[in-house]
C-alpha cells in the first residue's frame, strides 16, 4: 500500500488576496478551482506536485483563528534569499530572514502570508540525517 501527502487546506479570510500571495509571490501554479454554495477554494501546485488548498467559507468573517494546531508551511526553493526578498517586497511580514542552520544543511527564512499562516522557505544543500538537532 503506497500512502503521501498530497495536499493540504487551510481557511483564508480573503480568497482573491491569498492567490495573489501563493501565485503570483510563491510562484505556485493554479490547477482548479471549486465553487460552492457555501465555499469557494483555489488549489495551487508547486513543483513536486504537492498542493495546497486556500478555502474562503463564505459565512466566515473577521480573521482566520488559528488556534494550536497548526504550525508551519514548508515551502522548498533553490533560492531562499530571492524567495524571501520577493514575499518581503510583496508586504509580507518578516519572522525570521534567511539564515543557514547550524544542526540542518538548510538555509531557512520565516514569513507570514496574508492571514498570518507561518511560512518557511528552505533552501536545501545536502541530505539531513535520520535524526537531527542540537539535541541529536
Amino acid at each position: 500500500m503506497k500512502v503521501s501527502v498530497d495536499q493540504y487546506c487551510i481557511n483564508v479570510s480573503d480568497l482573491d488576496k491569498s492567490v495573489h500571495f501563493y501565485e503570483t509571490v510563491l510562484g505556485l501554479t493554479i490547477t482548479h478551482r471549486v465553487e460552492e454554495k457555501e465555499f469557494r477554494e483555489v488549489i495551487l501546485a508547486g513543483e513536486s506536485g504537492n498542493r495546497i488548498q486556500l478555502a474562503y467559507q463564505k459565512s466566515h468573517t473577521g480573521p482566520i483563528e488559528h488556534g494550536n494546531g497548526f504550525w508551519k508551511l514548508y515551502l522548498q526553493t533553490d533560492d531562499c534569499k530571492g524567495l524571501y526578498k520577493r514575499c518581503i517586497d510583496a508586504g509580507a511580514e518578516s519572522v525570521t530572514e534567511p539564515v543557514a542552520l547550524e544542526h540542518w544543511p538548510v538555509i531557512a527564512a520565516f514569513v507570514k502570508d496574508p492571514d498570518g499562516y507561518l511560512v518557511e522557505i528552505l533552501e536545501t544543500h545536502g541530505e539531513s540525517p535520520a535524526v537531527s538537532g542540537p539535541e541529536a
